[in-house]
């Protein structure tokens, strides 16, 4: 094990007890016996019990001071009710996927990807990487979302964005929705790299700044987001209804192209060539463009 690399024993403990806290006891078939329960969800010792093992075991596990084997995590991911990217999530804050060198702050795009933005020109595209962090855009994407070209590198991630750009948040009228998942996108990118310092400070200014990202990120949910339907209100061409899709880079699969599409005969389909000839508009009226 590389210890160097390990993520720190109490990320895994505060994940297991968010995940026990989430589920009534009901549902995982124990009874009701009436009493005053002094912690929300399964208590400690009835994990241990749907788990057959002893609640010592499973204490110090959780308190970071015994390392679980990988068919206790798998017992334990069925126990809590963990879907597949819980399950990675946890497997990874055990430790069991830790031989991994120190994150690049500004990893070199794939010039493949470069290659595929450069040709969709009807389709808004851009290429997300680790931490969320924005790596390349095409025109449309810019007109649909906000002006990348003009904005810090820092600044260039979709969740510093959503939480602290208000007209970046005001495009997606179900925030909640979106803000989540975005919340729940960036635990899982913790899980694989604990210690990335930059990920851990834009944690810090994310949860300083927001009361909503604040409480998202204590729940502990995890998520990939590999595709989806979103509604955007956008300040040019009204309400738009877009699947998006994120196709992983085979060659760097911390690299991921996200598209966004609407299907022929739409309004959204037709919103998407008016806001292609007005970006079209916009940029031969700039000088030197």
């Amino acid at each position: 094990m590389n210890t160097a690399s390990s993520p720190p024993a109490h990320e895994l403990g505060t994940f297991l007890k968010a995940r026990r806290a989430a589920l009534d006891p009901r549902t995982v078939g124990l009874p009701d016996d009436g009493a005053h329960r002094r912690v929300a969800g399964l208590r400690r010792e009835e994990v241990a019990l749907l788990a057959s093992i002893s609640t010592d075991y499973y204490t110090r596990i959780e308190q970071g001071r015994r390392r679980a084997s990988p068919p206790v995590l798998d017992i334990l991911a069925e126990v809590l009710r963990l879907d597949e990217d819980e399950r990675a999530y946890l497997r990874e804050l055990a430790g069991e996927d830790t031989a991994r060198g120190e994150t690049p702050d500004s990893p070199a795009l794939q010039p493949q990807l470069q290659r595929v933005l450069d040709g969709l020109s009807d389709i808004p595209a851009l290429v997300i990487g680790r931490r969320l962090d924005i790596l390349a855009w095409n025109p449309l994407a810019l007109a649909l979302l906000t002006d990348f070209d003009a904005l810090p590198e820092d600044h260039r991630n979709y969740a510093w964005l959503l939480f602290r750009d208000p007209a970046f948040r005001a495009l997606y009228p179900d925030f909640e929705q979106v803000g989540s998942v975005t919340v729940a996108m960036l635990r899982r990118e913790s899980g694989r790299d604990p210690h990335d310092r930059r990920l851990k400070r834009l944690v810090e200014e994310l949860r300083g700044a927001d009361e909503s990202f604040r409480t998202w990120w204590d729940e502990h949910h995890v998520a990939v987001g590999s595709g989806g339907t979103k509604q955007m209100r956008h300040p040019v061409v009204g309400d738009l209804t877009l699947d998006w899709d994120a196709l992983t880079c085979a060659h760097d699969p911390t690299q991921r192209l996200v598209v966004w599409t609407a299907a022929e005969g739409t309004p959204t389909r037709e919103r998407l060539g008016l806001l292609a000839k007005h970006l079209e508009e916009t940029t031969e009226s700039v000088p030197g463009r």
